[in-house]
């Protein structure tokens, strides 16, 4: 009994361990380079430089994805609510031209990123991407405040902007 109650403890806690919030960006994801609207290159380093000093959303999303397409709406009302805050675009979208369409058909207001390699490229797998649109929050210092949010996260989202501004 003793070692299944032991077995059961680890798993917890390994469990837990698994989900724990991320707090910084690993060396690897900051050297990681991401593709400019007018086909410059910048690394995820300088591009978080670049919003040093406010707070951030950063969105992973695509054009080609629907649950994306379907928060844009909340993402505008949410860019509206807070004026102060950057909004950042990461596009896993698989072409460049789909990327850019993308942005003029959604009128996506912020800074645009284009990942080369998609979701399950180096730079997804960095910040563990598995379903997107995802949503990540920085505080004025660059420090991650949330690592994992979804469209359905928006009201949390809301309120952690808000505790920030």
């Amino acid at each position: 009994m003793k070692k299944i109650a032991l077995y059961l403890v680890a798993a917890i806690t390994t469990l837990s361990c698994s989900n724990a919030q991320v707090k910084e960006f690993s060396k690897e994801t900051m050297q990681k380079e991401l593709v400019l609207p007018d086909n410059n290159k910048v690394t995820f380093k300088d591009l978080l430089k670049k919003h040093k000093g406010k707070v951030t959303v950063i969105e992973i999303w695509a054009s080609w994805c629907s649950d994306c397409v379907k928060a844009m709406p909340k993402v505008k009302e949410m860019q509206a609510n807070h004026p102060t805050v950057d909004f950042v675009f990461i596009s896993m979208d698989k072409a460049f031209d789909k990327w850019l369409a993308g942005i003029e058909k959604h009128e996506l207001k912020g800074d645009h990123y284009w990942v080369t390699d998609g979701m399950k490229g180096e730079f997804g797998k960095s910040i563990d991407v598995d379903w997107i649109p995802r949503y990540i929050i920085l505080d004025k210092n660059g420090k991650i405040i949330t690592y994992r949010a979804i469209e359905t996260d928006f009201e949390s989202i809301n309120a952690t902007l808000k505790t920030l501004e």
